[in-house]
């Protein structure tokens, strides 16, 4: 272990809690340990860390996460992604590989999607000229998590959005029977119906999308009776 992260390994330890670590390990069907620790604790823990100790050397910081990465309790793969998401703007395209990784181990919806809009979507919005490369490699993968990345890394870009890209990687995906994948074509379509509602609309009425994708996609615009008419 990193000299480092003994104390936060120590203090983490201190505050698990085993009868809140069953409903949480449930709460993601039994895909990961917890220790127990809510989300607010977590976060003072990490607080008084830093506090204490500083945020890692920007050399450090890959071997960090990894490390993070790799022990089994969820409640390190949010720190993680703490501490990534506190150096994101120092990250350049190099960090990519290590992205890939952190999407494609220990994979699950509640840490790919902060990775997909957080980390990649901000990455390739401060280095445009590496967004073909890398949506190029993953919009074909095998792996879903990849793809559900592609389809959601642009969720924050409102009025930034390449429009033809996201329609693209949802046509390409829009035959999947993956749960992950139709519900996130819904949502990327939904986000950006609040600033392009005829386009989704208009979109959404061409395309041959499972019925959970245009459900998900139309809900915004339903909810606000916005919904132009056809």
């Amino acid at each position: 272990m990193m000299p480092y992260l003994q104390p936060l390994k120590r203090a983490f330890e201190q505050q698990a809690d085993p009868a809140q670590a069953r409903p949480m390990a449930a709460y993601m069907r039994h895909q990961f340990e917890f220790l127990g620790i809510k989300g607010p604790v977590q976060k003072a823990l990490v607080k008084a860390f830093v506090a204490e100790y500083g945020q890692p050397d920007p050399a450090q910081l890959e071997a960090v996460v990894r490390e993070l990465w790799s022990w089994p309790a969820r409640e390190y793969h949010y720190v993680a992604l703490m501490v990534l998401d506190h150096q994101q703007k120092q990250l350049t395209l190099d960090a990519v590989p290590l992205l890939e990784d952190l999407v494609t181990t220990q994979s699950w919806w509640d840490t790919v999607d902060s990775i997909a809009s957080h980390n990649v979507g901000k990455l390739l919005m401060q280095h445009p000229s590496g967004r073909e490369a890398v949506i190029g490699s993953w919009r074909g993968s095998a792996n879903i998590w990849l793809r559900r990345t592609t389809l959601l890394f642009q969720l924050s870009y409102k009025a930034q959005t390449d429009a033809a890209l996201l329609f693209s990687l949802v046509e390409q995906n829009q035959d999947s029977k993956e749960f992950f994948i139709q519900k996130a074509i819904g949502w990327a379509l939904r986000e950006y119906s609040k600033v392009a509602p005829e386009s989704v609309q208009g979109f959404v009425s061409t395309a041959s999308l499972a019925p959970l994708s245009q459900r998900e996609a139309l809900k915004w615009l339903k909810a606000k009776g916005t919904l132009p008419s056809s």
